[in-house]
């Protein structure tokens, strides 16, 4: 009985040293992206989670109880039972004036929108596919509930790899006589008649500005691939005609390159339009296949390392368990650097390419985060290719930039004490 008896205290007294589960980020973590999933899952309990930002590659700390560490083990995600004096030791650590690491308190569960048509399949889209897998929960939007002022009611938008110059994805050499691309067509000039525009250009501008004006007013936007920069041509274009008559009926405005007004975009500047209808291009801010004298063995890009103490915004889009990318190509893969305005960060490069693949701005209250390329672990999507299994990919690096970006507007750096 002594022997049980002390068998019992003993667990009791392991029981209530374990204050805290640590989420490790680098290299021993089975799963990063369900990862992600399980710091949303225990904001949406109200439960605040520490964000250590470059502690173990950008590890997550939270409360322990028995429902978070059975949600671990059911998500197959690796986890620690740390002590208050183990967290404490952590916590010292980082606080260090010397040593490159921060603690952020993430608050609440961002409410997160898709901007998407409806009957596009989840896996057309790399940030749909990452959030059903992490288990993140969202809700598509389009055109209706954008122009009918629904996007204050999130504080995260995801611009789908749309087109937003109403050249339908500039996919008519190649696509025209598809089915699906004219049903595609078809639908968009029904949207457009149903706002009372005249042309699908007419009705994405009016929707590029109610997303501008969503961001101005604080909320967080994230675009991927044609998304990037036809919304920024979108916003610049504003006034001109620069789609030609094979999508909307009547020729471009001929001087449309000098009648740009670039300072209605958020990212881009003094670039030149490609406004043949035959080129699978919107402008010349895409760095294109021709212009990359790489191959799937070396394209990659860097992550910039910045002070998580002072710019703790950049670093926590960074957060990765590696600083050097796998590159993968898209409707627009990356971002020529001689046409990105000079008060946009770059987070991440290829600097003999003389590229950007992940850059970051502020406007108003807002901030906006563009990521060049399609999916991060399907090196050259093409069109009904069958979707990519994240269960093969649990510890993608490219997938894990987004979900930063998804934690994002919940953070709050902390001022700690030890």
């Amino acid at each position: 009985m002594r022997i049980i008896f002390f068998i019992v205290s003993f667990l009791l007294i392991i029981k209530c040293e374990a204050a805290r589960i640590l989420i490790p980020m680098d290299e021993s973590q089975k799963d990063h992206l369900k990862s992600y999933g399980l710091a949303y899952w225990e904001l949406k309990r109200d439960r605040d989670v520490d964000w250590l930002l470059n502690y173990r590659d950008g590890s997550f700390m939270l409360l322990h109880d028995e429902a978070a560490e059975k949600e671990c083990r059911v998500r197959g995600i690796t986890y620690e039972v740390i002590s208050e004096g183990q967290v404490t030791k952590i916590l010292e650590e980082i606080s260090k004036p010397d040593v490159n690491m921060e603690l952020v308190k993430l608050h609440k569960a961002p409410k997160i929108a898709v901007y998407s048509p409806k009957t596009k399949q989840p896996w057309d889209d790399a940030v749909t596919l990452v959030l059903t897998y992490a288990e993140i929960p969202y809700e598509v939007v389009f055109d209706d509930e954008v122009l009918d002022g629904k996007l204050p009611l999130y504080d995260w938008l995801h611009l789908h790899h749309e087109d937003f110059t109403g050249q339908y994805g500039k996919f008519y050499a190649s696509f025209s006589q598809a089915a699906w691309y004219q049903a595609e067509v078809r639908e968009a000039e029904a949207m457009a008649a149903k706002h009372g525009y005249k042309k699908v250009s007419e009705l994405k501008l009016a929707v590029a500005k109610k997303i501008r004006d969503f961001t101005i007013g604080g909320g967080f936007l994230f675009a991927m691939c044609s998304a990037t920069d036809s919304y920024d041509i979108a916003l610049a274009a504003d006034g001109v005609d620069i789609v030609e008559s094979v999508f909307d009926g009547d020729a471009a405005d001929p001087r449309a390159d000098a009648k740009l007004n670039f300072a209605n975009g958020f990212a881009f500047k003094d670039y030149r339009l490609m406004i043949n209808p035959y080129v699978y291009e919107f402008s010349y801010i895409d760095a294109t296949p021709e212009t990359r004298p790489v191959t799937e063995d070396n394209d990659v890009f860097t992550l910039f390392d910045f002070s998580a103490k002072w710019d703790v915004v950049p670093t926590m889009l960074c957060q990765d368990h590696t600083k050097v990318i796998k590159g993968f190509y898209g409707q627009t893969t990356a971002f020529r650097k001689q046409f990105i305005k000079s008060d946009v960060l770059i987070l991440g490069e290829n600097k003999q390419l003389g590229e950007a693949r992940y850059i970051h701005g502020t406007i108003g209250k807002g901030t906006w985060t563009f990521y060049g390329g399609h999916d991060p672990e399907d090196y050259q999507h093409q069109v009904g290719e069958p979707p990519t299994d994240l269960a093969l990919h649990p510890n993608s690096p490219g997938y894990r930039l987004i979900l930063n970006n998804i934690l994002f507007p919940s953070a709050k750096k902390k001022k700690m004490k030890t």
